[in-house]
């Protein structure tokens, strides 16, 4: 009867180590592939770092046809030229980022030159708000959350809307309401 034990021992002993070749390559597969993960995500990060930031492209475009907030002192009054024209509320899907679909709901006003023509911005209305939607189309929602990204999006809509209208042009956009879901 101690001879079968030895004889069982000696079974079972070759029986685990039959396992652990498979084991082997499942723990060198696993290893490979979490390489290849973590190569994939450096190469992710390093295409990104690349990739101009919203605010370095809004400080490149800064024009000095409009005045900007910094001209005039806090409390100053100032004159509006021109007249302005609101828009009816937008509601756009943004650009697919990493996450769930993500929409904006816009409303604006636009500020016109005071020699653009009513009954020309009356005919451009649909291509107004085609022209807005297709920019609100190709933005993410972290470009439009911080507030560089929102004057970004008021210097491309008014060059947008300006490269159109014939008799006039956009001075200034103004944010009614501004809200991302």
């Amino acid at each position: 009867m101690a001879q079968d034990e030895n004889e069982l021992k000696m079974d079972t002993g070759k029986a685990g180590s039959a396992k652990n070749p498979l084991l082997t390559v499942l723990v060198l597969l696993n290893t490979i592939m979490m390489g290849a993960i973590a190569y994939f995500q450096y190469q992710s990060f390093q295409r990104l770092s690349v990739q101009e930031s919203v605010s370095d492209i809004a400080r490149a475009t800064k024009t000095s046809d409009v005045p900007n907030e910094e001209d005039f002192l806090p409390g100053e009054a100032r004159e509006v030229e021109g007249f302005t024209v609101p828009l009816e509320p937008f509601t756009a899907n943004l650009a697919q980022g990493d996450g769930p679909r993500r929409f904006v709901r816009l409303n604006l006003v636009l500020n016109f030159a005071k020699d653009s023509k009513q009954d020309e911005i009356n005919a451009r209305k649909p291509q107004i708000r085609d022209t807005v939607i297709r920019v609100l189309n190709s933005k993410r929602a972290e470009d439009l959350l911080l507030s560089e990204g929102k004057e970004f999006l008021k210097q491309e809509l008014r060059t947008a809307i300006n490269t159109f209208m014939t008799n006039g042009n956009v001075l200034d956009i103004y944010y009614v309401s501004f809200q991302i879901n």
